[in-house]
């Protein structure tokens, strides 16, 4: 239930997830990685998913820092990491900065190269994909096509096998 509310307050406010309807929402109609902009947690590098090399997949995971199963989601592909190395996760929040950064510190995400973590400003990933759950993640593969979306989360054991089958 945390994550639910959690997630409902990423939303922009006056944004009302339900009242958009899934068949109009954009990742539907266009499976290339949405070029869209985040701001580092250095507070002042901005990161555009335009950016993003081809080549390897890459998991974008949007997130609450407060909600438990983003905190065991993360714990759980940080563990697996062995096996997600070759995987670019870009994680993002629409909340405040502060706990973006928190987030970022406790889990000693500066020690993994292979993931970027920003602040969503412009609240564009939950108009794009209608998120109604964290964590989210869109699954996209080596060429910048999205494969699968996991609205709620997924077990990493399921994530592994979805970005190695491409």
């Amino acid at each position: 239930m945390l994550c639910l509310v959690a997630g409902l307050s990423l939303s922009h406010a006056g944004y009302c997830q339900n009242s958009q309807k899934t068949a109009n929402l954009p990742y539907l109609s266009d499976s290339s990685i949405p070029a869209f902009s985040l701001m580092e947690v250095d507070s002042t590098t901005i990161f555009n998913t335009k950016d993003i090399p081809g080549g390897t997949p890459v998991v974008l995971m949007y997130f609450s820092p407060e909600c438990e199963h983003c905190q065991k989601m993360t714990e759980a592909l940080l563990q697996n990491m062995d096996s997600l190395k070759n995987v670019q996760f870009v994680m993002l929040t629409s909340l405040p900065f502060n706990l973006m950064k928190t987030f970022y510190e406790y889990y000693k995400i500066a020690n993994y190269k292979n993931i970027t973590m920003g602040r969503d400003y412009d609240f564009f990933f939950s108009r794009h994909f209608g998120s109604n759950y964290v964590p989210y993640l869109a699954v996209y593969d080596r060429n910048k096509k999205l494969l699968k979306v996991y609205d709620g989360g997924t077990k990493v054991s399921t994530l592994i096998q979805v970005v190695n089958s491409n």
